[in-house]
């Protein structure tokens, strides 16, 4: 697959429909913000679309149309396609492992009591002078900023808040990929400071932000991942759907070779 400009884009609402929540949001974030790339079989009248951010991408269109290296550019990152597009990841990579995955929107009406916020912590929506301390999370950390092109872009974006003490961010909830109709939210608290409900208090925060601008924030993890779907019913978020995105290994040794390497 070629790399193509924003300017080249078909019409996506056949590839991509707007105003759904979940991953359906990711491909309005890359239009709106800049964030990620596109990617397609043919510059023009293409078969198949995908869009990239973070380590995140969506795949849409016909799999027949693709060459055997098109998909090797998507190796170790979540692939969220339509089942046809399966037999392709499969042979693409060397590991594909289904990923359950679980749907919530928030619903506005469901009460929620905020947490009390421990001495000498503050949450409040992040500015742009929060950069060096989303810089200052641990590189494992780093995927929470990663949809805003870094820590600054996160920090800068306005769709962050974040639990502070004497300038270290302990929690951090932030509008991951910015949608239309729905916000998909992101959530990270370090782990010395799990026990606290500091992510509560961000996600709160979050939510009053999103509601402001019109809009419905969503929620997705894994459905291993029961401390997110904890975290999510009582911040208000309630299941809609469940749906499998998939995890891809590297590509084969072959495959790698056959790429075309940019000058």
């Amino acid at each position: 697959m070629i790399e193509i400009g924003p300017q080249q884009l078909p019409l996506l609402s056949r590839w991509f429909p707007t105003g759904s929540p979940g991953p359906g949001t990711l491909a309005e974030h890359a239009l709106t913000t800049g964030a990620g790339s596109w990617w397609a079989d043919r510059p023009d009248r293409p078969r198949v679309l995908a869009v990239s951010c973070a380590d995140h991408v969506l795949l849409r269109g016909d799999p027949g149309a693709l060459a055997p290296d098109a998909l090797v550019r998507f190796a170790d990152r979540y692939v969220e396609a339509p089942a046809r597009f399966w037999p392709a990841l499969g042979s693409a990579f060397e590991r594909v492992v289904p990923w359950e995955r679980m749907l919530y929107v928030h619903q506005a009406q469901t009460p929620v009591s905020p947490p009390r916020t421990p001495r000498g912590v503050t949450v409040r929506r992040l500015t742009p002078s929060d950069g060096p301390a989303l810089a200052g999370l641990c590189p494992e950390d780093a995927w929470v900023h990663a949809s805003w092109g870094g820590p600054v872009g996160l920090a800068a974006s306005g769709h962050a808040w974040g639990a502070l003490a004497k300038g270290r961010i302990l929690s951090v909830a932030c509008t991951y990929f910015l949608g239309s109709a729905y916000e998909d939210i992101a959530v990270l608290t370090v782990p010395d400071r799990r026990r606290e409900r500091l992510a509560l208090a961000c996600v709160a925060g979050l939510t009053a932000d999103i509601r402001a601008r019109g809009h419905t924030p969503s929620w997705c993890c894994s459905r291993d991942n029961r401390p997110s779907r904890l975290l999510a019913w009582t911040a208000g978020f309630r299941l809609t759907r469940e749906y499998v995105h998939h995890a891809t290994g590297p590509a084969p040794a072959r495959a790698v070779r056959a790429a075309p390497v940019p000058a």
